[in-house]
């Protein structure tokens, strides 16, 4: 999938968590609906291409290759990592105990390659 239909996945997949639907019957209401939708999406992929960051830093640090030109072919425009329905509790303690000096919190370790 190509980075621009990789976008309107995410931005799809986030619009049916209200099940598709425009709910409001005011224009004014509609774009304000809009927005929080654009404000949705970029959020997400601000998130998910500062851990794809994190996570290159991290694969170089360990003396790994990350091609700078594979890279630059990488949406981070996916869903995988977003909770659409259902709540989650966090609690803010121990959390905010796990962030390293820099804030952020640690990645999750390499799963090891199946034989």
């Amino acid at each position: 999938m190509n980075k621009g239909e990789s976008l309107h996945s995410l931005r799809r997949s986030l619009l049916s968590a209200h099940e598709g639907a425009i709910r409001h019957r005011h224009l004014a209401a509609q774009t304000e609906q809009a927005w929080c939708l654009t404000l949705l999406t970029n959020s997400v992929v601000t998130w998910t291409t500062e851990n794809y960051g994190l996570a290159i830093a991290q694969m170089r640090a360990e003396g790994r290759a990350a091609d700078d030109e594979l890279l630059a072919h990488i949406s981070p425009a996916h869903s995988e990592t977003v909770n659409f329905f259902g709540t989650i509790n966090v609690e803010v303690d121990t959390e905010l105990a796990e962030l390293d000096p820099a804030g952020y919190r640690p990645l999750r370790p390499r799963r090891p390659e199946r034989a």
